[in-house]
């Protein structure tokens, strides 16, 4: 999860042990405990960004993936 004020030029990969450069942003929510307005966000490398997609889209969590800002359109 981004910790606020965190500089997403340079952050690092959410999947656990992974310290590559962030290229990817999934926002999510669960909505058995957020409201429509509050969603979490995580950051994926190029080889983490389908594991964590594929376990947040197992949990039925509404969730959207966009290249962080000044990354080109990868998908």
């Amino acid at each position: 999860m981004i910790g606020l004020g965190t500089d997403l030029e340079s952050a690092t990969c959410s999947r656990a042990g992974c310290r590559q450069d962030a290229l990817w942003r999934l926002d999510w929510r669960n909505p058995r405990i957020h409201t429509g307005e509050r969603f979490k966000t995580w950051l994926a490398c190029d080889q983490h960004v389908d594991f964590l997609r594929d376990f947040l889209a197992a949990r039925d969590f509404p969730l959207t993936v966009a290249p962080l800002p000044g990354e080109t359109d990868q998908a």
